[in-house]
């Protein structure tokens, strides 16, 4: 009979300290891990399982939102919900690179490194398309493009600095993720608590509130490491701060697509009234920089990983 043999876990004594995460002791993976070891280690119970799955499950329901989208959208005549379909699909990206990331981030230092850039690249590719017909859309769009950019770039330094200036690193990375968030969420800010009327008051307003406080709470959870910070190797394998920020993070996003989606309908008199709808140009254009910028930012600080030297030669050497 054929047997499956699982990796052997390892304790945070046992590994390099660029795989050391804050409160949790044990249950990593062999630092050096096969392709088919970290694909195996999402049917094993290890520190790292609930943080791709948390993921990797939400990706399926945001793809099916997004097919079902698809399926009753004219896409060609229909450019009132091109912007939608863009932020369902980025909704879809996020979830399975970040899966992606925590599964294969056991291979090797430098893979490590590289699958979170690509992590980090596909959140702000998300933050680029989160709200669309704002009242300043004529430099909104070019400064999300701007912003997704400049974040990609500095969550990639940010690791650079993870062994040396731990708090600076974590300083860093959330500012590069809050002030897109910031600049992306002006527009329900002021319509929320500046602009009075029906035109702004909604089914959806209950939806992007609790959207916003989901993603407040993800930030504290993600900067403050708790609980495991309190109690080091009781939430190992369940309840990490990790964990908890992921499942805050998908539910944001449930809510704020259900309040998108809403406002799609409910507002598009009053949208169409107001602003003009984004051409494709505008929309590809705006992407295919997104993407290309972010790209040229994951290279250059992918290669910027083997051109520093390894710590074992300079020992060796003096």
């Amino acid at each position: 009979m054929l047997s499956l043999k699982l990796p052997r876990l390892f304790s945070i004594d046992q590994i390099p300290q660029v795989f050391h995460e804050q409160g949790i002791l044990f249950g990593y993976r062999h630092p050096q891990s096969s392709a088919t070891a970290c694909i195996l280690s999402l049917f094993q119970m290890t520190n790292e399982t609930l943080n791709i799955w948390t993921h990797l499950l939400p990706f399926w329901f945001f793809a099916w939102r997004f097919v079902t989208a698809l399926y009753v959208t004219d896409i060609k005549n229909d450019n009132y919900s091109w912007p939608m379909l863009v932020y369902m699909c980025t909704s879809c990206v996020y979830p399975l690179a970040s899966s992606c990331a925590h599964t294969f981030s056991s291979m090797s230092k430098n893979a490590r490194h590289i699958c979170y850039f690509l992590d980090y690249g596909a959140v702000n590719l998300f933050s680029l398309d989160t709200l669309v017909c704002t009242t300043f859309h004529d430099y909104y769009v070019a400064m999300a493009v701007l912003n997704a950019v400049l974040s990609t770039g500095l969550s990639c330094y940010s690791r650079f600095l993870e062994i040396q200036k731990p708090r600076l690193c974590k300083v860093i990375r959330v500012l590069a993720f809050a002030y897109p968030y910031t600049w992306d969420s002006l527009p329900i800010f002021y319509r929320l608590f500046l602009f009075p009327g029906e035109s702004a008051q909604n089914e959806a307003t209950s939806y992007h509130q609790k959207h916003m406080i989901m993603t407040l709470l993800a930030s504290f959870l993600y900067s403050a490491h708790l609980p495991e910070r309190l109690a080091p190797g009781r939430f190992d394998y369940i309840g990490h701060s990790h964990q908890l920020f992921h499942v805050c993070v998908i539910l944001a996003t449930h809510m704020q697509m259900e309040a998108i989606l809403l406002d799609k309908t409910l507002r598009k008199e009053w949208l169409l009234a107001t602003s003009k709808p984004f051409s494709f140009s505008h929309i590809a254009g705006a992407i295919l920089l997104c993407i290309i910028f972010s790209l040229s930012n994951i290279i250059y600080f992918s290669a910027a990983l083997y051109r520093i030297p390894k710590p074992e030669l300079h020992k060796k050497e003096t």
